[in-house]
């Protein structure tokens, strides 16, 4: 069952041909994990949407509020049976029908879809991850791409491609040639006690486990954070390179070309954050 507009419906049962999500790419969406009916970063997640929104100068209804989209979302996490167990939610707003390029209205739909996922908290992944640059194409920084609009083209073409290549994922490059993010989260690297991670400016999605880790590394007195921009020589000078998202938390990179890395800060962080969800 998905929540489509506050009214559970079967999943076949919703999109319209003429959906501007699927005409124009003129929708949002917001990845968000649940553990136990727990929804983790709610207020990053609500605000960074309504940030969105008006960017894309979508009108945003009265009720579209905190306390409004959380029981939208519990709601659909009881109609299928994900309220005990840990589960991924999407939750897409999409302007209405209507017009071409100039839209009718600017009034939204939203629709809340939810899959099972087996962690309830983060675990780190030590297996072997490979990676490497994808170059065919380059996000232009700006604050469009920094995000989460359903244009995800060039995500899918290096998703692709990290695959033909045998690759886990693929580091994307902006026009400018710095290295931005991952195909399906942002990058940090270590090197000593600095973690580095690229700006906003440059056009990296504004993840919100990207602002967890921000936070968090900001309260320990043995490392410092640097968002500044990122080049391609710099990821072989690390000792570490990770990617984040609210799914998998923190993903360690083994190996990028020649290049192998170490783990320890990852794992230390990952152990904070869990900490820090437990307490929250």
């Amino acid at each position: 069952m998905i929540n489509f507009n506050g009214t559970l419906l079967p999943e076949n049962n919703v999109l319209s041909f003429q959906n501007r999500g699927y005409t124009y790419g003129d929708a949002l969406f917001e990845t968000i994990k649940t553990s136990y009916g727990k929804i983790l970063f709610w207020e990053d997640h609500y605000f960074r949407l309504m940030a969105s929104m008006r960017i894309l100068r979508m009108e945003i209804p009265m009720n579209f509020t905190m306390e409004f989209l959380s029981d939208e979302i519990h709601k659909t996490l009881e109609a299928n049976k994900f309220s005990k167990s840990s589960a991924r939610v999407k939750l897409m707003v999409n302007r209405n029908e209507g017009g071409y390029y100039n839209p009718d209205t600017n009034d939204i739909s939203f629709i809340i879809s939810v899959k099972p996922i087996n962690e309830d908290f983060y675990i780190l992944k030590t297996d072997y991850y490979e990676v490497d640059l994808f170059k065919d194409y380059f996000i232009s920084p700006g604050l469009l791409s920094t995000l989460k609009t359903n244009n995800k083209a060039l995500n899918v073409i290096g998703s692709i491609y990290a695959k033909e290549n045998n690759l886990h994922n693929c580091i994307l490059l902006n026009t400018n040639k710095h290295v931005i993010e991952a195909l399906n989260g942002n990058i940090f690297l270590v090197n000593g006690n600095v973690i580095k991670t690229p700006p906003i400016l440059d056009g990296c999605l504004k993840g919100v486990m990207r602002t967890q880790l921000i936070n968090l590394i900001n309260t320990l007195p043995d490392y410092d954070l640097v968002e500044q921009s990122i080049s391609p020589f710099e990821i072989q000078k690390a000792d570490e390179m990770f990617f984040t998202n609210v799914i998998q938390g923190i993903q360690p990179v083994s190996k990028y070309r020649k290049k192998t890395y170490t783990n320890e800060v990852s794992k230390m962080l990952l152990q904070k954050l869990n900490v820090q969800i437990r307490l929250s």
